[in-house]
């Protein structure tokens, strides 16, 4: 009781910690349409994902073309929404959107899962590599350099929307951070922004480079999958934990748990990688 009244003094003083800017979610409105920032960074997502992907396609030898890429993009914005959301809705929150079931398609509040779009991207994949009758790994080898900064682009979206915050920290750490959101007046992790930081800006760079020469069929995804793995599991220590399927608790949170599997695939992606020594075509 005493460490949350002086954890409220402190935010509360003149030299209080940082406080959420709390941003109006709406960016602008066209009449009766408002658009969203949240639904505004998945645009930017999609668009940074067709830039970058054009530019590897010019500069250095690629398994498909411009028009292909564009293809691409239409699939993958489908494993994304609708992966996302069910993830959201089974890994996370399936209590509360069985109480609410028109809520699950209001994706323009947020509520977006990782692994569940990561497991409809890839579903995604598989469906248009057959279409293009290209190895699926090449093209998940091709994508996944594109992904971090769109994974970015969606954590700023989270930050602008005030949720997902941090675990409750010490008051003297420079960078602490009141979100109003969460109910308290504490300072808290600002863990939004180290999800930019590591899967997003860390992520891409290690990506972009690692995939700068060639390498065997499967290894760039199966860097991506440690990287991310890895990523996500060190930031869920700052992140406020969700409380996962149907409400129970867990020693590590949800994120921890679906990561694991993410860091083990990975792993034996780049020992298969190394072994076999394919080569896109």
């Amino acid at each position: 009781m005493g460490t949350n009244y002086n954890f409220r003094i402190l935010a509360e003083s003149e030299t209080a910690m940082l406080l959420h800017p709390q941003f109006d979610p709406i960016a602008f409105s066209l009449g009766p349409l408002s658009v969203r920032w949240y639904g505004l960074m998945y645009l930017v997502a999609f668009v940074q994902f067709i830039l970058l992907g054009r530019y590897r396609i010019k500069t250095r030898p690629a398994i498909m073309s411009v028009e292909q890429l564009d293809d691409l993009l239409f699939y993958g914005m489908l494993g994304v929404i609708l992966g996302g959301r069910l993830g959201q809705v089974i890994f996370y929150e399936p209590a509360y959107f069985l109480s609410n079931p028109l809520e699950i398609f209001a994706v323009w509040k947020g509520g977006m899962s990782f692994h569940g779009g990561f497991i409809g991207v890839m579903v995604a994949m598989l469906l248009w590599a057959r279409k293009a009758k290209i190895n699926w790994f090449d093209v998940t080898d091709f994508i996944v350099p594109l992904v971090p900064l769109g994974l970015a682009a969606g954590r700023i979206g989270n930050f602008i929307n005030g949720e997902l915050w941090g675990r409750i920290t010490d008051p003297g750490l420079p960078w602490a951070m009141v979100f109003p959101q969460a109910g308290d007046m504490l300072p808290r992790h600002p863990s939004q922004l180290y999800h930019v930081a590591l899967e997003g800006i860390a992520l891409f760079v290690i990506l972009w480079l690692f995939s700068s020469r060639p390498r065997p069929r499967r290894a760039v995804s199966g860097v991506f999958l440690i990287g991310y793995g890895s990523f996500r599991f060190i930031t869920e220590f700052f992140r406020e934990p969700d409380h996962g399927i149907f409400g129970q608790s867990y020693a590590i949170s949800m994120g921890q748990w679906l990561s694991l599997p993410m860091i083990v695939i990975g792993l034996w992606f780049i020992i298969t990688a190394y072994q076999k020594q394919e080569h896109p075509k």
